[in-house]
C-alpha cells in the first residue's frame, strides 16, 4: 500500500474505500468572478461552500469515502476554498496539478520555456513538481496526481507542451494522470502515444470521458494499452444517454473490462460555465449521487455483478494511486 496525499493530508491507499474518480468541487473563471460577481450567477462565498458540503455529505452517506478532483490551473483551482469544505465533511477529497486547456497557453508561459523568447527548461515541470513534493500555494497540500486535456481541436503546440510537461513530471514523481479527452476524435490515443514517447507508465493513466462513447473497439484499444477508462460523465445525458451509458459499461465489463474502467460524474458542487438553473433543467441528474442511486442499480441489474462493482470502485482507484 501507498500514502496517498489528500486535502486533509496523506492516508493510506487502502483508506480510500469508493471512490468517484473525477468530480469537481468548484469550477469557476477566477478573472469574471472577480470582475463581474453576478454572471452568470451571483456569487456568495459562504452559500457555495455551504451548498458543496451539503452535496458532499449527500454523496458519503450514499458510501462514497473519496472524490477524485481533477480541477487545476485554467478551471479555478483555490485550495484554501476546498480546505474550508473539506473540514467539514466526511471524505477524503484529492487535489490534482497540471493545466487545462484545449489550445493556448497561458500568456505566462508564451515567451518562457525550451526554444522560446526567454530559453529555458520547461518551467511547467517545475511548477507541477512543487506541487508535488512541496504543496501548492503555500496550503501545505500536496497534488496526489497530474491533469492534462486533448479535445477536438487535437494536439496543438499548447496543449502538446502541457501533455509533455505532465508526462516529465509523471516520471520524475512517479504520480499517476488523468488525461481529459474527446472520445469521437480519437484523442484519447493521441494522449497514450504522446504520453508514452515520454516514458509514461500507460497503466498508471486514467482516459477521461471514454463514457462519451459507444466505439467499443476504441475503448478496448485504450484499454489494451493499459490505461484506465474514465466512464465518467453519468448524468450527462446531453451528451450521451443514460441506457447508452450503461449498456457500454455492461459489455465492457462482459468482455473482461472492469479492472480498466473507473466512474465517475464530471460533476461540480457549482460550476460558472452555465446558469446553474439552466444546467439543473438541462442534466437534472448530473450530480454526485447518481451513480449511487440510479447507475449502480441499473449495472446490477444488467449483470455486472457486485465483484465488478467494488473493483471500479474500490480496486482500480487504489491501484492507480498505488507507486509503480
Amino acid at each position: 500500500m501507498s500514502a496517498v496525499e489528500t486535502i486533509r493530508g496523506p492516508i493510506d491507499s487502502s483508506a480510500l474505500g469508493r471512490v468517484l474518480m473525477h468530480e469537481h468541487i468548484f469550477v469557476l473563471g477566477t478573472e469574471l468572478q472577480q470582475n463581474y460577481p453576478d454572471f452568470p450567477d451571483r456569487w456568495d462565498e459562504q452559500a457555495r461552500i455551504d451548498d458543496a458540503v451539503a452535496k458532499l455529505r449527500d454523496c458519503k452517506a450514499r458510501g462514497i469515502d473519496t472524490i477524485v478532483d481533477p480541477t487545476v490551473i485554467g478551471l479555478g483551482r483555490y485550495i484554501p476554498r476546498i480546505q474550508r469544505v473539506a473540514e467539514q465533511v466526511d471524505i477524503n477529497i484529492i487535489a490534482a496539478t497540471g493545466i487545462y486547456t484545449y489550445n493556448e497557453l497561458p500568456f505566462q508561459f508564451h515567451y518562457m520555456g525550451p526554444g522560446m523568447l526567454f530559453d529555458a527548461p520547461e518551467p511547467m515541470v517545475e511548477l507541477f513538481v512543487r506541487d508535488i513534493r512541496e504543496g501548492i500555494a503555500g496550503t501545505g497540500v500536496k497534488a496526489a496526481f497530474l491533469k492534462c486535456a486533448i479535445e477536438a481541436q487535437g494536439l496543438t503546440p499548447g496543449v502538446e507542451r502541457v501533455m509533455r510537461a505532465v508526462g516529465q513530471a509523471h516520471v520524475e514523481t512517479g504520480l499517476p494522470i488523468t488525461v481529459h479527452t474527446n472520445p469521437h476524435t480519437g484523442s484519447g490515443l493521441v494522449a497514450q502515444r504522446v504520453l508514452a514517447e515520454e516514458g509514461v507508465d500507460l497503466g498508471r493513466v486514467v482516459i477521461g470521458h471514454c463514457g462519451d462513447s459507444t466505439d467499443l473497439d476504441q475503448l478496448c484499444r485504450i484499454a489494451d494499452a493499459g490505461s484506465y477508462l474514465g466512464m465518467d460523465r453519468f448524468g450527462l445525458d446531453l451528451l450521451l444517454p443514460f441506457e447508452n451509458r450503461v449498456d457500454t459499461v455492461v459489455e465492457l465489463a462482459r468482455r473482461g473490462y472492469a479492472e480498466r474502467m473507473v466512474l465517475a460524474h464530471d460533476a461540480a458542487c457549482f460550476i460558472d460555465w452555465f446558469p446553474e438553473r439552466a444546467k439543473a433543467q438541462a442534466v437534472p441528474n448530473w450530480n454526485f449521487t447518481h451513480i449511487s442511486d440510479d447507475v449502480l442499480p441499473a449495472l446490477l441489474g444488467r449483470g455486472v455483478t457486485e465483484d465488478q462493482i467494488t473493483t471500479m470502485l474500490v480496486d482500480n482507484p487504489c491501484r492507480y494511486f498505488e507507486a509503480a
